[in-house]
């Protein structure tokens, strides 16, 4: 093979992989390719933080495209055998050490601006419309509507609390969202911004939705706050789990959030008001999933 045709060759290999890279990546933004890309997610924050990483991502495609394709082509147009001689000049060049240092703080500094502007809207939290207390407890979850008279507990809903149980005879597969569902599920309404006052009554727990993008410990003695607001087409069923170590029945205290229309949420909220007036002032907390169950082991 002559020199011409390597050279040719050398370059039609170089932009068909650049080619199929760019093609790969592509597909890979539009669509959870294979489960390759995160998720987009439902909230303001999670479409935030989904964007950030896409640009973060592309800059990092193109850095990479462009100095390994300078060293391929490098590798191939200046090597010995063509008879390259290294440029003695360029090894201390000043010029060139000034460009090479300035050009990846410019890129950092970039990166960097819409990195900080992100956090810090991450951590407004003004011009909220609804204040929701976490308290986290082995092994449920307790939510009070601040200001609104509505508290409850959250825990493992009857059927996957049974069908965990050794020896249970339930066939975990029979069972819808197995150790993802719970019997009192929070509510919140889509379109508006809600803060989440975090904390926990005996070891750390945290509190953490996928489709909201954000994920907070909830510590003994401690408040941390987080905000999610749903966009107001996206009415549904979400699901978390507690994403601390909290003990031996840590996998078994689910987070199940119900996003209703704000009209449907009034109503709810109304009609929740009304059953704690005549149930009375607070809720009564319901055994531990341990204490009623002794038999831990998850079936196999």
């Amino acid at each position: 093979m002559s020199f011409h045709m390597k050279n040719a060759f050398a370059r039609r290999a170089m932009q068909a992989a650049s080619a199929t890279l760019f093609a790969f990546m592509a597909s890979v933004s539009h669509a959870n390719w294979g489960g390759l890309n995160m998720p987009e997610g439902v909230s303001i924050l999670s479409k935030k933080i989904y964007g950030l990483h896409m640009l973060i991502l592309w800059v990092c495609v193109v850095l990479a495209v462009v100095v390994f394709g300078v060293m391929i082509y490098s590798l191939f147009k200046f090597r010995r055998s063509k008879g390259a001689e290294p440029d003695k000049t360029m090894v201390h060049s000043t010029k060139v050490e000034i460009v090479w240092t300035v050009i990846p703080i410019l890129i950092l500094v970039g990166m960097a601006v819409p990195i900080a502007k992100t956090l810090i809207e991450i951590e407004d939290m003004g011009e909220v419309g609804l204040n929701i207390k976490v308290t986290g407890y082995q092994w449920k979850w307790e939510y009070e509507y601040l200001n609104e008279d509505v508290s409850f507990f959250s825990t493992l809903d009857r059927q996957s609390n049974a069908a965990r149980q050794l020896n249970s005879g339930i066939d975990p597969k029979s069972v819808e969202h197995y150790l993802l569902n719970v019997d009192n599920p929070l509510v919140i309404p889509a379109g508006v911004k809600i803060r989440f006052l975090l904390t926990a009554q005996d070891v750390i727990h945290a509190w953490w939705v996928p489709d909201f993008g954000m994920k907070k410990d909830a510590i003994p003695g401690y408040v941390n706050e987080i905000w999610v607001q749903v966009d107001a087409d996206k009415v549904g069923t979400y699901r978390g789990q507690c994403a601390e170590l909290c003990g031996q029945d840590h996998g078994f205290m689910p987070i199940v959030v119900e996003v209703k229309s704000p009209a449907d949420f009034d109503a709810w909220l109304r009609a929740k008001q009304a059953e704690q007036k005549v149930a009375g002032s607070s809720p009564t907390a319901p055994a531990t999933i341990a204490s009623a169950a002794p038999a831990t082991t998850v079936a196999q």
